[in-house]
């Protein structure tokens, strides 16, 4: 009985000796899921599974704007990512691309020749020229457009051929997303569909 006794007691002094350690313990520090890039991303990247990864960090680590790990399947980056960059909706294709800063509108434009649209970069500031393919004149359509994103390069579906009045019957170039003031919108798409894009540097 007292050997019992004596064991029983030294069971009750560990477990007690284990709480106390556990209480004194510091509590896990708080953290929170941050979706980074896997590797180096570039413009245009159509997101998947295997650019993204997922970490844990101190929620005064999370970037304003992060997005979540679903919620990115199948975005477009508008600029490049670091590796290890977290992705925000800032460096995706959407409406974040013109947030605070009212005036400018993001609109798609389809340049004809897609070495000409890779010489571009996010960021850039160009002069929107359009060419009528019946008369042959130029004129400037957007003085000064920003190039917002540079959405990856689709596969070619044929070669642009342009009908009496200019306007193109199949798909080709290169798309790029541009900023451009609010009363361009509707010159700049009607030239988009038009007639044949080009660009230059203003001074």
């Amino acid at each position: 009985m007292l050997a019992h006794r004596r064991l029983l007691g030294g069971l009750c002094a560990l477990l007690a000796v284990v709480l106390a350690l556990q209480a004194a313990r510091p509590a896990e520090p708080a953290s929170a899921s941050l979706t980074i890039a896997r590797r180096d991303l570039p413009a245009g990247t159509r997101l998947g599974p295997d650019d993204l990864a997922s970490v844990r960090v101190p929620p005064d680590a999370v970037p304003v704007g992060a997005a979540a790990g679903p919620d990115l399947a199948g975005r477009v980056l508008a600029s490049a990512v670091r590796r290890g960059e977290p992705v925000t909706d800032l460096r995706l294709v959407g409406p974040a691309l013109t947030a605070g800063r009212p005036g400018l509108v993001a609109v798609p434009v389809r340049l004809p020749d897609p070495e000409m649209a890779a010489l571009l970069r996010v960021g850039d500031h160009i002069r929107l020229l359009a060419t009528d393919a019946a008369s042959g004149t130029t004129r400037v359509v957007a003085p000064d457009a920003e190039v917002l994103a540079l959405p990856g390069p689709l596969p070619t579906r044929g070669t642009a051929t342009a009908s009496g009045n200019g306007v193109t019957d199949s798909l080709s170039g290169r798309l790029i997303v541009a900023g451009v003031p609010e009363d361009l919108v509707t010159p700049v798409t009607s030239a988009s569909v038009r007639d044949f894009l080009t660009y230059a540097y203003p001074h």
